[in-house]
């Protein structure tokens, strides 16, 4: 069973901030099953953006929740438009935001294929 997003968001936030990051969000979504983007922030001011990943990544037996990552390392403004993309298609979605320069292990990240 798939944890609730509103359950999934509040225990990675205490996951980056037992590690000494900063965690906080920037947009509440729907609690039961809203989708997840985080925006990882780096001290040199780029970002990069992690969204779920396409059902098609992994089969039904598998409930955790993956992401990929669609812009990696980049301007700040190039990350706000492709959320704006994102919240007109699905107003209900999570923005989560954190500060740390390594989220290996707070989170699973598919690489796809090719």
């Amino acid at each position: 069973m798939r944890l609730k997003s509103d359950i999934f968001v509040s225990a990675l936030i205490r996951r980056v901030f037992a590690l000494g990051g900063f965690a906080a969000v920037e947009k509440k979504g729907a609690e039961e099953a809203g989708a997840i983007f985080i925006r990882q922030r780096f001290r040199d001011g780029l970002e990069t953006l992690y969204a779920p990943a396409p059902q098609n990544f992994f089969g039904e037996e598998d409930a955790g929740r993956k992401f990929e990552t669609r812009a990696e390392r980049a301007e700040p403004d190039a990350v706000r438009e492709m959320l704006s993309r994102e919240l007109r298609f699905d107003p209900d979605l999570w923005l989560l935001e954190l500060e740390t320069d390594d989220v290996a292990g707070l989170f699973e990240v598919i690489k796809p294929a090719g």
